[in-house]
């Protein structure tokens, strides 16, 4: 049987074009989670590996779907080796279980590992050149001006928090947050 599995990193990507591809490939049964990769534990993966049994294939898109670091892949798949599983990595091809075909696959793994880890270093460099403009904040930008921040704040000190998200849009907890950085 074929076992297919799909993941991505946050609610707001989207899995289709990975279950397409799975089903392009005939997979019997698709696992599909929206779930950060940085963790080993995802629970579809889990699943999806504690029905894998002998002559039956694990079919991804990319390494990097289930797998963070060359050995974490390594590991996952010498176990499916030595259950009997063969894994196909779309993107990659059959990974054979056969010196030749573990050499590929851990070169392979580690040029994943690396691209990742250029990628995290490229982000830092970006947010440490950030960081240095005076206007540089963390985290997601201000739905709300400053002006309209402090305009609610205002009229907190006649109104309650329900009074004043009803009148001006900008959530209790918002307010709550603006009001603590400013005391």
């Amino acid at each position: 049987m074929k076992y297919g599995y799909a993941r991505v990193s946050t609610l707001m990507q989207d899995l289709e074009s990975q279950i397409q591809a799975l089903e392009s490939e005939g997979c019997d049964k698709i696992y599909s989670e929206k779930f950060t990769g940085t963790k080993a534990d995802c629970p579809k993966f889990k699943e999806v590996l504690s029905f894998l049994k002998e002559d039956d294939t694990l079919v991804v898109t990319k390494l990097d779907r289930f797998a963070r670091s060359t050995v974490d892949a390594i590991q996952t798949v010498r176990g499916l080796f030595e259950k009997g599983v063969k894994v196909h990595i779309l993107n990659m091809g059959l990974v054979e279980n056969t010196p030749t075909g573990k050499l590929v696959f851990n070169v392979m793994s580690a040029f994943a590992e690396f691209e990742r880890d250029m990628i995290v270093e490229r982000l830092q460099e970006g947010k440490t050149i950030a960081k240095q403009r005076e206007d540089f904040r963390e985290g997601r930008p201000n739905k709300y001006s400053k002006k309209q921040i402090e305009h609610a704040l205002g009229l907190l000190e006649i109104h309650s928090y329900k009074q004043v998200e009803e009148m001006t849009g900008i959530s209790k907890s918002t307010l709550i947050r603006a009001k603590r950085k400013t005391f």
